[in-house]
């Protein structure tokens, strides 16, 4: 049973290769902003009556609030970090319409039932913050509505307030952003808490009212103090050249391993195109962005993954030299770096922990790259080195696998 371990171990390797494969032909990779273009929004957050100071709850209610928002656009690649106690730093990639968006995450959001006492409109108690859901419908002119859901408390309060209203045909004002959208006159009471929104609406403004409705209003106003938008023919010039820089880089690595160490330099580099595939994997799995600091960063990672072989190697080499047969000297070199291996990356990892509590956007996003380089690069040094050295040393001469001519 022992013999057949090895090969159990690189049919292992070879399925889990064969399914990184797969994943990688049937899936596309994130792509941040400077790679497909599109528009990067700096969002600051202002006090008012009601908010004299603008305190983290408040930042990561608006950030709630925002990233709710960016989805309705229809791409998951959008980015939404802190920058700074009271910005948010926006990234869209490949958007069609950068001012609409702007407009539309700039909005409060704020949706309110008033009733007439004179001449002025006065708030009724119902809000936004009572609406269960909003949806896209049409009035019964044929014209673009909002039809909507109240919640439970909702439902109560719109009930009483439209048994008020209703004997005396009264209208009800609605009200977005501060702005009357309709005011229909009540007839009847409505218990159920359902109803719609009519007024003189395109269909993409209603359906922006419906998507800011259910994504919630902003706990405080807030402005665009920075606008840029990146053109996508820049992105994809950089993107080629990157590629290009990258398969460079990990030729001379390979070119370099194998020079060196012969036989057992092709195995290191066999490990590392494994490395290199399983990161890629991973990073899609994961959801990580790549952009090009990202994809700079993962060359690096590629280039440093192929120190742990290094080690193992150099490890053997000491052992070889004192006069013990190749797949003994193997043995001990995998057995005496494996300490300095794990020591080494778990200082990273710990580093990488600290990073992800106490750090934000990018920062949590390079945390978590490094991270699974690190667990990656080992697994493929440790495992797919060790298996691959494994089946070749049972299959041949120990003679015909060499170090170095050093």
């Amino acid at each position: 049973m022992a013999s057949k371990t090895p090969q159990l171990k690189f049919m292992f390797v070879l399925l889990l290769i064969a399914g990184s494969l797969y994943y990688a032909f049937h899936n596309t990779p994130r792509l941040g902003l400077d790679l497909v273009g599109g528009t990067r929004l700096t969002l600051e957050a202002q006090t008012n009556k009601e908010v004299p100071a603008i305190t983290r709850p408040i930042m990561d209610s608006l950030q709630t609030v925002i990233e709710q928002r960016v989805n309705k656009f229809g791409v998951s690649e959008a980015i939404v970090q802190r920058a700074g106690e009271k910005r948010l730093l926006i990234e869209i990639p490949d958007v069609k319409n950068p001012d609409e968006a702007r407009k539309q995450l700039g909005k409060v959001g704020n949706l309110e039932f008033k009733r007439k006492k004179g001449a002025e409109w006065v708030a009724s108690g119902i809000s936004g913050k009572d609406l269960s859901i909003s949806k896209l419908e049409t009035s019964n002119t044929g014209g673009w509505a909002i039809g909507f859901v109240l919640n439970g408390a909702g439902t109560q309060k719109f009930a009483k307030l439209t048994t008020e209203l209703a004997p005396l045909h009264e209208p009800l004002g609605i009200f977005f952003d501060g702005e009357m959208v309709s005011s229909p006159v009540v007839n009847e009471p409505i218990l159920e808490g359902t109803g719609i929104i009519t007024g003189e609406f395109s269909r993409e403004e209603a359906k922006n009212m419906v998507d800011v409705l259910n994504a919630g209003a902003l706990p405080v106003n807030v402005e665009v103090v920075e606008e840029t938008t990146v053109g996508s023919l820049l992105g994809a010039s950089s993107l080629e050249k990157s590629k290009l820089a990258g398969a460079v880089g990990i030729g001379f690595v390979l070119l370099f391993m194998f020079a060196y160490y012969r036989k057992l330099g092709l195995v290191a580099n066999i490990a590392l195109a494994t490395y290199t595939l399983l990161s890629y994997v991973a990073f899609m799995i994961f959801g990580v962005t790549f952009t090009l600091a990202g994809i700079a960063g993962f060359i690096l990672s590629i280039g440093m993954a192929v120190d742990a072989n290094i080690l193992i190697f150099e490890r053997s080499k000491e052992e070889l030299a004192t006069g013990r047969p190749l797949q003994k000297a193997l043995q001990l070199g995998f057995d005496r770096a494996l300490p300095s291996i794990l020591d080494s990356n778990t200082t990273t990892l710990i580093t990488c922990s600290v990073l992800w509590m106490m750090g934000t956007g990018s920062v949590k996003g390079f945390a978590l790259t490094l991270a699974l380089g690190v667990v990656l690069s080992m697994f493929s040094a440790i495992f797919v080195t060790r298996t691959i050295l494994q089946l070749v040393l049972g299959m041949q001469e120990r003679e015909k696998l060499t170090f170095s001519r050093g």
